[in-house]
């Protein structure tokens, strides 16, 4: 379904990850344990982009946010706001579509403690930066977290001073895109009511806004 340049499910670039992941599948066999693909609509309007796989989410499924706490509350916006045909995302075969709406990630691979490195990012954001190349104009880009609004920047060839994180931010970039800023869906900042049921269905008003300008 995508290019090489978009996602190679063969990747080995980063040794740290290569040889995490090969032991995570010694662990799991049954988990995918290798780089997860980005999943939703061949031409999105909306680019939701995220940190990294979860260990027992979209590392053991294959699919972004799939099967994993994080996923909770954005596949229940995604359904709420029209972008996809069901709430939850528990698994490849459960029948989930998205409509003009795909996930990706900055990160294709696991990180031990779900906290890649610089270098790793860094490797990864051709694959993001060819992801962005494929948008339409006026298209918008959610990211999830600061480490993904960073990796949205650097493959925009932007400084990440040029645009600060922010919760409902909106930034411009080239091509007449927008992205914005949500904190990451993580249980942690849901559970801690950093980041609300209603905070997240604001964040997506606004993107219905912008899209409906274009």
């Amino acid at each position: 379904m995508y290019s090489k340049e978009i996602f190679d499910k063969d990747c080995r670039q980063c040794e740290r990850l290569d040889a995490f992941l090969c032991d995570v599948k010694k662990k799991h066999p049954d988990y995918h344990a290798r780089p997860v693909a980005p999943f939703g609509d061949k031409n999105p309007k909306l680019l939701i982009v995220g940190l990294a796989p979860g260990m027992h989410g979209a590392n053991a499924t294959g699919r972004p946010f799939t099967g994993d706490y994080a996923g909770l509350l954005l596949y229940d916006a995604l359904y709420e706001f029209g972008y996809s045909n069901q709430a939850e995302s528990v698994a490849l075969a459960d029948g989930l579509e998205l409509k003009l709406c795909r996930i990706t990630n900055a990160v294709k691979c696991l990180p031990p403690q779900n906290k890649p490195i610089g270098a790793e990012i860094n490797q990864c954001n051709s694959f993001l930066a060819a992801e962005l190349k494929t948008l339409p104009e006026h298209a918008v880009i959610l990211a999830l977290g600061t480490v993904a609004h960073q990796a949205v920047l650097k493959a925009c060839n932007l400084k990440l001073s040029s645009a600060a994180f922010a919760h409902n931010a909106q930034h411009a970039l080239p091509g007449g895109r927008t992205l914005i800023d949500s904190y990451h869906t993580s249980r942690y900042n849901v559970q801690t009511k950093r980041l609300t049921k209603a905070m997240f269905a604001d964040i997506f008003r606004n993107i219905g806004w912008l899209l409906a300008q274009s």
